[in-house]
């Protein structure tokens, strides 16, 4: 239940976050905020002395991190170059997802040596220095001053109008494919069990999760880049692969036996597909969204993200319980392919918006 308020609460974060980042001292203010609070709040769960205490702890930190997010995406878009926008959001997933591999292993680590309570308390180091960081580039980058605030206003309609709404019907499908990877590592437990044994199995795939992450990160700054060098349609290219790389991993899943080297095969397709896709759709916003409305764009993109994947392992895990795993990843793949059907579409024409 705290998971899923905490989800349902970052979500809605997202989203008015990204109304709130429309104005640029707003959006500032809120990267700077969000990373500071999310840490802080995440932090006192150490102290607590309740389930309903380190609930609320966790809902409020979750909601901080989802109003972070557009504000950071934006704030990203307004301190680089348009030709660098593939490049730096690449490197954002990158680091992104090697904290996904470092910070497990750092946990483990310091569990071994401290308390659990005491591991969390110290969580709250990186979220400070992620704020002085923020503030450091803004002042390096010499953004201009604000001197006035916008009126906050929720814009959906204009975000959708043109092209734009064509990438975010591409990007709706999308999300609506991409299932967390927990449903990939559980198809993989199953499918291992028989001939290797229940622990066994599940340490084999955990070690293909990390190949997941592995693959991400690589790809990530490797597809930032291919989407600046391809011009105004290279992020809807490299998304295109991406999704791509996500019907072939789907495929795999849906008819592999208990052979490691293909559900390793499976699993970096995966990481391949969420390094690109997602690099590429927030590349793809910056390069198209009026300045104007930046920061709902980019919080619409995240509530689409947040929304699409609930909605993904929902559909998903039914079917994988009620039918076949078969089904379930047919399902997902077929969500790739309309995917792949609404960014064709998109590509024509585009023009990007200075």
């Amino acid at each position: 239940m705290i998971e899923g308020i905490s989800d349902g609460l970052a979500g809605a974060g997202r989203f008015v976050g990204g109304a709130l980042s429309d104005d640029p001292g707003r959006r500032r203010t809120l990267a700077v905020g969000g990373y500071s609070a999310t840490a802080i709040l995440s932090a006192l769960i150490g102290v607590t002395g309740s389930v309903v205490q380190a609930g609320v702890l966790r809902g409020g930190a979750w909601a901080a991190r989802g109003l972070r997010v557009p504000a950071r995406n934006a704030l990203l878009a307004d301190v680089v170059p348009a030709g660098a926008y593939g490049r730096a959001y690449g490197f954002e997933r990158t680091m992104d997802n090697l904290g996904a591999i470092v910070g497990p292993l750092l946990a483990l680590g310091l569990v071994s040596l401290l308390s659990i309570r005491t591991v969390i308390l110290l969580s709250v180091i990186p979220g400070p220095l992620a704020a002085l960081a923020i503030v450091y580039a803004i002042r390096q980058a010499q953004l201009p001053k604000v001197t006035e605030r916008r009126k906050l206003r929720f814009q959906v309609r204009p975000v959708l109008r043109g092209q734009l709404g064509r990438l975010m019907a591409g990007f709706t499908a999308f999300e609506l494919g991409n299932v967390a990877a927990t449903l990939l590592i559980l198809r993989a437990t199953e499918v291992l069990t028989p001939g290797h044994g229940s622990h066994a199995a599940t340490q084999i795939a955990i070690a293909l999760y990390v190949i997941y992450n592995v693959a991400a990160t690589v790809t990530s700054f490797l597809a930032g880049g291919l989407s600046d060098n391809l011009g105004r349609r290279g992020p809807l290219l490299v998304t295109a692969a991406g999704v791509a790389a996500f019907v072939l991993a789907y495929f795999l899943f849906g008819v592999s036996g208990p052979t490691v080297v293909v559900l390793g095969a499976a699993f970096a397709l995966a990481g391949i597909g969420i390094g690109c896709a997602e690099t590429a759709e927030h590349a793809a916003v910056a390069a198209f969204a009026p300045v104007e409305v930046r920061g709902s764009a980019f919080g619409l993109l995240a509530t689409v993200q947040a929304v699409g994947n609930v909605a993904a392992v929902a559909v998903a895990g039914l079917l994988y319980t009620v039918a076949t795993p078969t089904v379930a990843f047919c399902y997902l793949a077929a969500w790739m392919v309309v995917a792949l059907v609404a960014l064709g579409w998109a590509c024509r024409p585009l023009r990007p918006i200075r």
